[in-house]
């Protein structure tokens, strides 16, 4: 392996030294990017074309966006407006930081979905007219939602989705569905599967709603509903595992609403099989929600539970949080740390239910010694409670919008008004200390890059200052679909790494090598990252095939 010299570099190396230490205090940063984008973020999907789609439901009477050229939609079966001018959905872009108003027919409220291989955005369900519908936007400039009436066999609302690795979509429960589909459909694949083990964790209010569901490595998927798991084999409907129950016994899915994400997936010549690891994370105790409807709001969960699914005897491990944290969203950041950011530490998820706004994110760092690795991070000032959001963006931000508590949009006289405005986090990474340390891309000039399971591929960038090719990671990450504290097929992928090469000042080639399979990486739309000494570059897109 070609490395810089280490001489040649000194000179730069001892002030940058002094930089990052120095950064340890940086807390991140806020920007407010719209003060009115029209709507409030309940759901956001990442697209391919760096774009976000945002909507809210139907139902909650007008927006603030205007549909374009006097269009107006008139639904009959509407509970609040037959006759709405307003959009519920808009198309944010980060890069000209404008809004455009979007076209939604059906009710789109508490619904689910998945970026499909091919990059579009697969919506599924909803409630009243929306309930069976399914809804597909494709990623252009002028392009809208197309909407298929009869696309699910059940009725889906509070349902969780899933890329397979064989491209499809399954869609996992819903209120008193307990049940999985798959989409698109096939003669053998029309109906539905019974999925027992829902029915059995519904609480006295049949809530297990929005269950964590995540891919493993052996194609099986890892199902977590209110404080029980397993894994389950959807092609052939059966249970084959069942973990234990998380420690405390305090439910973690809507509507106590904490949050889940898959940890990184560390590809390792090394390893024969790559250890799959779950975090859970805040919620609300049991009977919150019965307690919130009386006027009493319990302090929420400061626990994480942690387990490695692929050991043969998985172990919940507990960790505390610095802060208790209900409808919290989790976001797996290009350097694999995550991030914890929205919620409140009191109450739980429904109309008025949640108090005391957590304004400070929360960095975890998942390959720290236990002790260490929860981080404060700089505070908003804006509440962010239910119905709130939270995604990457590919230069490394995290958009953040939503929060609106209400039937209805309300901006006074309430205790947390609608809220319309986005922002954008920097992490510490984002920090002017770190721009010398930061990588920028050349190769592929391709967006999207072109890529097969198993191929060596290379990615070339420059770096003003670099510290050591041992601190060069290529990291892959899924777009997902984020709603009600939760980000539907979240995966990150540190690849493997075979050679590193100077090819002149400042500029460097890694040998990289794809997933081998799409049980690592079902196919489709990926960001990839150069990370160097924790500071990632702008992303760029990729497209992951057999």
């Amino acid at each position: 392996m070609k490395t810089p010299n280490p001489r040649a570099h000194f000179l730069n190396l001892l002030p940058l030294l002094v930089c990052m230490f120095g950064a340890i205090a940086q807390l991140g940063s806020w920007e407010l990017l719209q003060e009115n984008a029209g709507i409030s973020a309940m759901h956001m999907a990442l697209l391919s074309n760096g774009k976000v789609v945002m909507f809210d439901r139907t139902d909650f009477g007008k927006s603030n966006l205007s549909l374009p050229a006097g269009r107006c939609r008139s639904d009959p079966n509407e509970l609040a407006l037959t006759l709405d001018c307003t959009a519920h959905s808009a198309e944010y872009d980060p890069v000209a930081n404008s809004v455009r108003p979007l076209f939604v027919q059906t009710d789109v409220w508490c619904s689910s979905g998945a970026i499909a291989p091919d990059g579009r955005l697969i919506q599924t369900g909803g409630f009243n007219d929306g309930d069976h519908v399914v809804r597909v936007f494709q990623p252009c400039d002028n392009c809208d939602w197309e909407e298929f009436p009869s696309g699910l066999a059940a009725r889906r609302w509070y349902a969780t989705n899933q890329i397979l690795p064989d491209g499809r979509i399954i869609v996992i429960g819903g209120r008193r569905q307990y049940n999985y589909e798959f989409y698109p459909k096939s003669e053998m694949t029309a109906a539905t599967f019974l999925f027992r083990f829902l029915a059995e964790t519904k609480d006295a209010n049949e809530n297990n709603l929005y269950p964590f569901v995540h891919l493993s490595t052996d194609g099986n998927l890892f199902v977590f509903a209110n404080n029980r798991s397993v894994l389950l084999d959807y092609g052939g409907n059966r249970i084959v595992k069942v973990f234990p129950t998380m420690p405390g016994g305090d439910p973690r899915n809507y509507p106590s609403s904490g949050s889940s994400t898959l940890l990184p997936l560390r590809i390792s010549p090394e390893l024969s099989a790559i250890p799959v690891e779950v975090l859970v994370c805040g919620g609300a105790p049991t009977g919150s929600y019965d307690q919130a409807r009386e006027g009493q709001f319990v302090q929420a969960l400061d626990t994480c539970g942690r387990i490695r699914i692929t050991d043969p005897s998985p172990q919940w491990q507990i960790e505390t949080m610095p802060v208790a944290r209900v409808m919290g969203d989790m976001v797996l950041l290009p350097t694999g740390d995550v991030l914890i950011i929205n919620g409140a530490s009191a109450g739980t998820a429904g109309w008025e239910f949640g108090r005391n706004p957590v304004l400070s994110p929360v960095l975890y760092n998942p390959v720290a010694p236990s002790s260490a690795r929860f981080r404060t991070l700089a505070s908003t000032q804006v509440p962010r409670v239910y119905h709130s959001t939270a995604i990457l963006l590919p230069d490394g931000r995290i958009l953040v919008g939503g929060s609106n508590p209400h039937v209805y949009y309300n901006f006074s006289g309430v205790l947390f008004p609608t809220e319309l405005r986005l922002e954008s986090f920097s992490p510490p990474y984002l920090s002017p200390q770190f721009s010398r340390l930061r990588p920028n891309i050349i190769f592929p000039a391709s967006n999207p890059a072109t890529i097969r399971f198993g191929q060596q591929f290379q990615v070339r960038f420059s770096v003003e200052s670099m510290v050591g090719a041992e601190g060069i990671t290529v990291t892959m990450v899924a777009p997902s679909f984020t709603t009600h504290s939760f980000s539907m097929n979240q995966r990150l992928l540190v690849l493997q790494n075979t050679m590193l090469t100077v090819l002149s000042p400042n500029v460097y080639q890694a040998n990289t090598v794809a997933p081998q399979s799409p049980l690592l990486a079902p196919p489709g739309y990926y960001l990839i990252f150069v990370v160097h000494q924790g500071v990632p570059s702008s992303a760029i897109w990729s497209r992951i095939s057999a």
